[in-house]
C-alpha cells in the first residue's frame, strides 16, 4: 500500500513538474510588450476635442449675438448654428491629423519596445554567459563591455 502511494506521488509530481513546464514556456512566448496608443481613444479624444471647441465657439457667438440686442432664443439659435457650423469644418481635418500622428507614435513605440526586448535579451544572454564556468574570463569581460558601449550608445563604428 505504501509503495502504491509513493508511486502515485510521484506520478503527480511529474504532472506537476510537467505543468510547470508549460507554463513557464507559455509566460515566455507570451508577448512583453502591448502597443499603449489606441487609434479608436485617439479618434475619441479629438471628437471630443472638436465638440469642446466648437462649443465654446457658439457660446461666444451666442454671448455677442446678445450684445447685438437680440433675443435669447434667437442668439441660442445663432450660438447653436455656429458650434455646428464649426464643428462640421474643423472634424474632418482634426480626425486626419489624429489618425496620422497616431499611426506614426504607434511606430515609434513599436520601435521602442523592440529595442528594449532586443537590451533585455542581450543582458540575460551576457548574464548567462557570465556565470558559465566553461567561458574564459577575457570573452566575458569583452561581452560585458561591448554591452556597456551598446546601452550607453558609445560603440565606435569602425568599417574594415
Amino acid at each position: 500500500m505504501n509503495v502504491r502511494s509513493v508511486g502515485l506521488q510521484n506520478t503527480a509530481s511529474k504532472i506537476n513538474f510537467a505543468q510547470n513546464e508549460e507554463n513557464k514556456t507559455e509566460k515566455q512566448d507570451a508577448p512583453k510588450y502591448e502597443n499603449p496608443i489606441s487609434r479608436k481613444k485617439e479618434k475619441s479624444l479629438a471628437v471630443l476635442s472638436v465638440i469642446g471647441g466648437s462649443a465654446v465657439v457658439g457660446a461666444i457667438a451666442a454671448g455677442l449675438a446678445t450684445c447685438l440686442k437680440l433675443s435669447k432664443k434667437t442668439s441660442g439659435i445663432i450660438g447653436a448654428g455656429i458650434a455646428v457650423l464649426t464643428a462640421a469644418l474643423t472634424l474632418p481635418s482634426k480626425l486626419y491629423n489624429t489618425a496620422v500622428n497616431a499611426f506614426a507614435r504607434e511606430k515609434e513605440m513599436d520601435v521602442f519596445s523592440r529595442d528594449k526586448e532586443l537590451k533585455s535579451s542581450l543582458t540575460e544572454e551576457v548574464h548567462k554567459e557570465v556565470l558559465d564556468p566553461n567561458v574564459s574570463l577575457d570573452k566575458k569581460l569583452d561581452d560585458n563591455l561591448k554591452l556597456q558601449m551598446s546601452n550607453r550608445a558609445n560603440g565606435l563604428f569602425i568599417q574594415h
